[in-house]
This record gives C-alpha cells, sequence and structure tokens, in this order.
C-alpha cells in the first residue's frame, strides 16, 4: 500500500517509521527542510517521563518506552524527574503506585543534592524511569530508509497520489483537515549554563493540578527551561520571536529552583503547540485521510505510540 505522510515532525516522523515497519510504502512530504524551526518537534532534548495523574497517560507513556527502545535506545536520557508540589496530592504518585512504577518522595536535602531547591512546605517526587528524549537524534532516526521530500508544501490533501494519507501538519493541521477545535500558540523556552552530569527533568505543578514551569537537561548549555501553555495564540505561517517577558518570568524560576546555575539566559527559542480543549491527541481516520494532531504541547515522549496507531488505522 502506498502512504503519503504530511508534515514531517515528530508525529509523521514516526508514523513513516511504523508504517515502513509493516511494509507500507511511505513517502513524507515537508514543506520547510527537516531540522527548521517553525513548527513543534526541533531542538536538542524534549522531556520523557512516566509520571501522570491519568492512568491511561502512564500506560501510553511505557507503550511509548518501548517504541523508544525499539528504535534505538541511545535516543533516551533517563536522567530521572523530579515532580515539585504545594500538595502531595497533585503529584503523580497515587498513579504511579497504581501503575507498578517506582517512585519516592524526596526531603528538601535530597532534592538540594541533586540540584534542585523546592520552596518551603512543597513535595518532591522522584522517579528515577524518566529524562529526556534527543529530539533531533530521535527524528532523524525515525526517517532512516524512508523516502522523504523537502521543500514541498501540500496545498490540498486532493493534490497527493497514495492510496492513503496522514495528516500530521501540527500547527498547519487546520488547514488540510477543517473543522478541527484546536488552538495554536507560540511558546518560549530558554536555555543556562549548567556544569556538571546531566540534570532530571523538573516540572513545577501548579495550586490547581497541572503543570505550569519546566527544565530538562540540554547537552549544548547544560539546562533548557520554559512555561507550559503561556504563549500567546499565533500564525505559524509567521516568523516568531522568544517573548521577552516569559523570558524573564523563566529565569527568575530558574534562580529560585536551581542555585547552582547562572540564572542569566544564554539563549531563547519558540516552539509551537497546536492543542485540543482537553490537550488529548485527534487520531482519526476519515475516509482515506488518518489524522495525526494535535499535540497539546506533551506529545513527543509519546511518538513511538502514537506513531504505530497512526499506522494501524492507515493499514486497517
Amino acid at each position: 500500500m502506498r502512504v503519503a505522510v504530511v508534515g514531517a515532525g515528530v508525529m509523521g516522523c514516526a508514523a513513516a517509521w511504523a508504517l515502513r515497519e509493516r511494509g507500507a510504502d511511505v513517502t513524507v512530504y515537508e514543506q520547510f527542510e527537516l531540522d527548521h524551526a517553525r513548527g513543534s518537534s526541533h531542538g536538542r532534548t524534549r522531556i520523557f517521563r512516566l509520571a501522570y495523574p491519568e492512568p491511561s497517560w502512564v500506560r501510553l507513556a511505557q507503550e511509548a518506552y518501548d517504541g523508544w527502545n525499539d528504535l534505538d535506545p541511545d535516543v533516551l536520557g533517563l536522567y530521572g524527574l523530579l515532580e515539585l508540589a504545594p500538595d502531595p496530592a497533585l503529584t503523580s504518585a497515587r498513579t504511579l503506585g497504581e501503575c507498578g512504577i517506582a517512585h519516592r518522595f524526596l526531603d528538601a536535602d535530597e532534592a538540594r543534592a541533586i540540584g534542585v531547591a523546592a520552596p518551603d512546605g512543597w513535595t518532591a517526587l522522584h522517579v528515577a524511569d524518566a529524562g529526556v528524549v534527543y529530539a533531533d537524534q530521535a527524528r532523524h532516526a525515525f526517517l532512516e530508509g524512508v523516502d522523504v521530500r523537502t521543500g514541498t508544501r501540500i496545498e490540498s490533501l486532493e493534490e497527493v497520489d497514495a492510496d492513503v494519507v496522514v495528516v500530521t501538519a501540527g500547527a498547519w493541521i487546520g488547514r488540510l483537515v477543517p473543522g478541527l477545535d484546536v488552538r495554536v500558540t507560540r511558546e518560549t523556552v530558554a536555555y543556562f549554563r549548567r556544569e556538571g552530569a546531566p540534570p532530571p527533568s523538573v516540572v513545577d505543578i501548579a495550586p490547581g493540578g497541572g503543570h505550569d514551569m519546566y527544565s530538562l537537561h540540554d547537552p549544548v548549555h547544560g539546562l533548557k527551561a520554559g512555561a507550559h501553555h503561556a504563549g500567546a495564540e499565533a500564525d505559524p505561517d509567521e516568523a516568531g520571536v522568544p517573548d521577552a517577558a516569559i523570558v524573564e518570568r523563566i529565569a527568575a524560576w530558574v534562580a529560585a529552583r536551581f542555585p547552582d546555575v547562572d540564572p542569566e539566559p544564554v539563549e531563547a527559542d519558540t516552539c509551537i503547540y497546536t492543542s485540543t480543549p482537553d490537550q488529548t491527541f485527534v487520531l482519526d481516520r476519515r475516509g482515506d485521510v488518518v489524522v495525526g494532531s494535535a499535540c497539546s504541547g506533551h506529545g513527543f515522549k509519546f511518538a513511538p505510540a502514537v506513531g504505530r496507531r497512526l499506522a494501524a488505522l492507515a493499514l486497517a
């Protein structure tokens, strides 16, 4: 079967890998170059974690974990994860326990020993089986042996010659698949100088639940940090710049949480989020079109599992 994949972000790359794994004839179409910085999948690292408050997400992350190892175990850096929350009930501890995933609470001295200053009275939950995905490395690994046609912008699915079309167009999904309820925002991340071994990924959980601020290992500068779902609505066809106010917010958080890190940013970048109202994903078949979007700002870690599900839909 001939399958076209429109969009070479991480989900398109993963779908192409999974389709090729199942014997399909796959062609990927990407409007920019492979390593462009206009979408959602560029950059050196993304957080990998099993920690979620809902069992369904934990199970999907476990499925993805197996997929990353099938692809290439070296794309994961398992440096651990620290959830920081004002109330232990807001952490993923209960669900992790239900799913049999090892975890433990750290006291303030234990958290400080790994370089993190938790606010007074806050809980620190540590999960060892977590860390980062080396993002650019992972995307290229997915595409090994796949026919990829860059600089090819698909204006209409009618122009694609294939038995089935898998649309993984990220922020451009609405142009090709009308009727999806998604919101496109331009998010800001910043990078900081940090010396030493790679740190655990860190997530601050807001008082009402849900992720607020986060950080993770960056192999060039040492630390990458950002504010989750803090950006303004954006047009992906317009080039954007980092939001200076959000960079200041990130830097203040880094100064408070990481006493050993230089809080002066050395670089800032943007990333597009394409989000559904409940932050779930759209994985659906509509005739000879399979839709794989939106990933709502937390999808990268799930890419092997999502790619295999999209392949199953395409080849059904």
